[in-house]
């Protein structure tokens, strides 16, 4: 059955199946040191079972009815283990069956994490892991032929990260349309990163030329990934290639890198090395797995296809429970200006008078002297959380003011999420958070002071609080 498998897309499916997985990888790492301590049995907005309030089949978990620390850091361990193995490509090596068992287990457990995690896990690469993971499921093995339907899902994905993201461009905020987005966006960013002061400092006109490329890349280039080859490896190089650029410029958890590699699903073995292998045809089963995904992405496809052109095109929305054929985009308007929240705390009894010291956070911008780090694609949720509490969001707050609390008890778990407590483990007397401008320092500023950032106080977020 020649029409059901791509001979010469094993370097895709090498890529697309130990790359997901590696994503796979940290994101069940940071799920493990990061859930309990933010929405585990103690944490600042405890994780609630859904028993009761929802049916299962609406938000699909593990932990429908019952929620505990234990059993997340199972569900994290177990993930660990099974994407590693795939990074390691053992569940490869068997039959067809045993790569989908895998990816699907990896697929529900993670589907299980992400559908307790409420607002600090509302983040569209979300639903991109587990709509990626899910169609790695049916890639097959090292023992069959690579399937062109998962291939094509695949790009499908792709498509819609890049046009609804190019399309919500358009349909936005004004800098996309009149090219001045970047004047703004490397500074405003939610997580700038180690490279993120050169590119704002870049020349203005090349800042429009990005800009541009952006639009052609996201809006043009995304069709051409269906186009016979060497059409399609050329359109996928345009798309890794200007996620690289965001790699560079930012710290976006996985979406840039996850949209790397599904960018592969185009790219082939003849056009890559000149070469072509030559596979048997899949086995029954795996045939009837595939043709079943295919018409299921195919039935789910209305909805994101229709929000693509709507006027009211909504952004990284999930159209079911299972996060599966979803909507993505990102920017759609540009902040000018860059707020933060800095929280101080202090071991004085006296609030009126005292030594205040800051806490820093391990992403976010905070002390001026400090250059940014590349976290990526490691994804650091309190610091996210930061950026949106600064933008005024009110929802943030349900998990903010419970932080406040957990530093003045020293909460040991709570601290380990810093990049410095000034206490030293100590409990302060009070603590308080104010709100800062920030602008990036120029050349000289950074020459002379050794400063990445300037800043301005701009008002009180929280008032001195104490226990």
């Amino acid at each position: 059955m020649g029409w059901f498998v791509a001979e010469d897309y094993d370097v895709a499916r090498f890529v697309l199946q130990r790359g997901i997985a590696l994503v796979y990888l940290v994101a069940f790492v940071a799920a493990l040191r990061q859930f309990p301590v933010l929405l585990g049995e103690r944490g600042l907005i405890p994780a609630r079972p859904h028993a009761g309030r929802l049916p299962w089949r609406a938000l699909p978990t593990l932990f429908h009815r019952h929620y505990s620390d234990r059993m997340l850091r199972v569900v994290a361990g177990v993930g660990i283990v099974l994407a590693a193995a795939v990074v390691a490509g053992l569940p490869q090596r068997g039959p067809w069956w045993v790569p989908l068992l895998v990816f699907g287990a990896m697929y529900l457990l993670y589907l299980s994490i992400v559908n307790i995690g409420g607002l600090l896990y509302g983040f569209g690469w979300e639903s991109l892991l587990l709509e990626a993971g899910f169609l790695a499921a049916f890639l097959g093995s090292d023992a069959t032929g690579t399937p062109i339907v998962t291939l094509l899902a695949i790009k499908w994905l792709v498509f819609r990260v890049e046009f609804g993201a190019g399309m919500i461009k358009i349909r936005g905020d004004e800098a996309w349309r009149d090219l001045t987005a970047l004047y703004y966006h490397h500074e405003t960013q939610p997580m700038p990163g180690p490279l993120s002061w050169f590119f704002h400092h870049l020349p203005r006109p090349l800042h429009k030329v990005e800009v541009a490329a952006n639009h052609v890349v996201q809006l043009g280039v995304p069709w051409l990934l269906f186009f016979p080859q060497p059409i399609a490896t050329w359109a996928a190089a345009a798309v890794i290639v200007t996620q690289l650029w965001l790699v560079a410029s930012g710290n976006f958890a996985w979406l840039n890198w996850l949209t790397m590699l599904l960018a592969f699903a185009a790219v082939s073995d003849g056009v890559l090395t000149g070469e072509q292998a030559v596979r048997a045809s899949g086995p029954v089963g795996l045939i009837v797995a595939v043709c079943a995904m295919g018409l299921l992405v195919l039935w789910l496809s209305w909805r994101p296809a229709r929000n693509l052109v709507s006027r009211r095109q909504l952004m990284n929305a999930s159209f079911n429970g299972w996060h599966l054929v979803g909507a993505y985009g990102a920017f759609g308007s540009i902040t000018r200006r860059r707020q933060e929240i800095v929280v101080e705390g202090t071991a004085d009894p006296d609030p009126t008078e005292a030594d205040w010291r800051e806490y820093g956070f391990a992403g976010k911008p905070g002390d001026v002297r400090r250059w940014p780090r590349q976290w990526a694609p490691y994804h650091l949720r309190l610091d996210w959380g930061m950026w949106f509490l600064a933008l005024g969001s009110r929802a943030q707050l349900s998990w903010f003011e419970p932080f406040l609390f957990r530093l003045l008890e020293a909460d040991p778990a709570t601290l380990r999420l810093l990049a410095r407590d000034p206490f030293d483990g100590d409990r302060p007397a009070w603590v308080r958070a104010r709100i800062f401008d920030y602008r990036y320092s120029t050349g000289h500023e950074l020459r002379t002071e050794k400063v990445w950032w300037v800043r301005t106080p701009a008002g009180m977020l929280v008032d001195p609080v104490r226990l």
